[in-house]
């Protein structure tokens, strides 16, 4: 099965190998055909602390790291 990969920027680099990134997606509502924006923030691995705030970043799914940590940082779009 496929590893899903999403794009997003860190918001948090506090703890130690971990970043918070705020995944942001928008689609229009069914019904009022507005476009909505909704918006998931997700903690991933990041082994050498290399990503600070406001960077932008590639996460991909992968086996439990720790309790909440499902995903792990791929490359950087500088």
């Amino acid at each position: 099965m496929p590893k899903r990969i999403l794009q997003g920027t860190v918001v948090s680099d506090k703890n130690e190998q971990t970043v918070t990134v705020l995944v942001e997606r928008r689609f229009k509502h069914p019904l009022m055909q507005k476009t909505v924006r909704k918006s998931k923030k997700y903690r991933a691995h990041d082994p050498e602390n290399r990503f600070k705030v406001g960077d932008v970043v590639r996460i991909r799914e992968c086996a439990p790291i720790s309790k909440t940590k499902r995903w792990e940082v791929v490359v950087s779009e500088a």
